[in-house]
């Protein structure tokens, strides 16, 4: 991957002079569309900073969210192993999809899975806690949700600690899924704390 000026090798001459891109949310890997790039679009994406597609359609170059706004933003690129194809990790600046989802794929099944999981959670915020653990952690004492994430943590130091492998990926499922809660509960989207760690490490 790379974020430099410079146009990574593509093999033009193979795909003639148009390689697919696929473009990624750069925050949680989901597969926000899929659009093609000559040179020159790959050139105005890397001097713009704004993902930039040839339209096949139009016969020309198209960045994206030039008419809505809904921009995306480059945050990293490389190629495939054959250089023929590309990646883009991007930032979305609103809705990718014409159609107004956040994705050209919107489908829950293809998401990762942490975000199906944040996903499943919000949606039980509805239903009976006596009928869903989850619902009596998110219509409870926000107490007992951060008790809960600091026990899982405790648990998760502890299987560490005696290295007990099998121990230690259950209590970190159950910490992850417990911090998950306590996010949808406090209403602090995952998103924002990935983007966070994002942040810090630049």
């Amino acid at each position: 991957m790379t974020t430099e000026n410079t146009l990574p090798t593509i093999d033009w001459a193979k795909m003639d002079n148009l390689v697919p891109a696929v473009v990624q949310h750069y925050l949680t890997g989901r597969v926000l569309m899929v659009g093609y790039m000559n040179e020159a679009a790959l050139a105005k994406t890397l001097e713009t900073g704004q993902v930039t597609f040839y339209s096949r359609s139009k016969q020309r170059l198209w960045t994206k969210g030039e008419s809505s706004g809904n921009v995306l933003a480059l945050v990293t690129l490389g190629t495939d192993c054959d250089n023929d194809a590309i990646l883009v990790q991007a930032r979305p600046k609103g809705p990718t999809c014409h159609l107004g989802n956040d994705s050209c794929f919107d489908d829950s099944r293809n998401q990762p899975f942490l975000n199906t999981l944040a996903a499943i959670v919000a949606e039980r915020r509805n239903a009976t806690p006596e009928s869903s653990y989850t619902a009596s952690l998110l219509n409870g004492n926000p107490r007992r949700v951060a008790q809960k994430v600091g026990e899982e943590g405790v648990e998760v130091a502890l299987a560490a600690a005696t290295n007990d492998r099998e121990n230690l990926i259950d209590e970190t499922a159950d910490l992850l899924y417990h911090l998950t809660v306590l996010l949808e509960q406090q209403q602090v989207p995952m998103s924002e704390v990935i983007d966070r760690l994002s942040q810090r490490h630049r």
